[in-house]
């Protein structure tokens, strides 16, 4: 069974959607990736399903769902994306690692739709920056 790393936000609705299918296309060989909210949203961000399908990764068939949907599984690691999230998260079964990256909410971008867009990109790009070094560590890791 492959590690699960669980990725948890305030809202589930972008950032840690964004972060899922980025950690998911960068070591979904060999990680289970997970994404969850503390007060879920009950909806993925279009915006962030657009920006994303600009990469190429598809993430319209997330879902929005509640970090105690966990409680019951073996997560592995647990990365927190938002301050919220980093202050309510409780210890999950088999928990080794936790870590907290913060990045902006860009669903609190405002202006037209092109500038929105433009906001969910940049923090797009500093997940991918983040999350693409976490999974070539663990890649070396896996080499020792």
């Amino acid at each position: 069974m492959k590690p699960l790393v669980l990725i948890l936000c305030t809202g589930n609705s972008c950032r840690s959607h964004l972060a899922e299918g980025l950690l998911r296309a960068a070591a979904g060989d060999i990680l289970e990736v997970a994404s969850a909210g503390s007060r879920p949203a009950g909806y993925v961000h279009p915006i962030a399903i657009e920006v994303m399908g600009e990469i190429g990764i598809d993430i319209s068939g997330h879902k929005s769902k509640h970090m105690n949907d966990f409680l019951s599984h073996e997560v592995e690691t647990v990365v927190t994306v938002c301050g919220n999230a980093d202050q309510a998260c409780p210890m999950f079964p088999g928990q080794l690692n936790r870590h907290h990256w913060g990045f902006d909410d860009p669903a609190h971008a405002t202006g037209t739709h092109e500038e929105r867009a433009q906001v969910f990109r940049r923090v797009r790009d500093e997940i991918k920056r983040v999350f693409d070094a976490y999974a070539a560590g663990r890649r070396d890791a896996l080499k020792r």
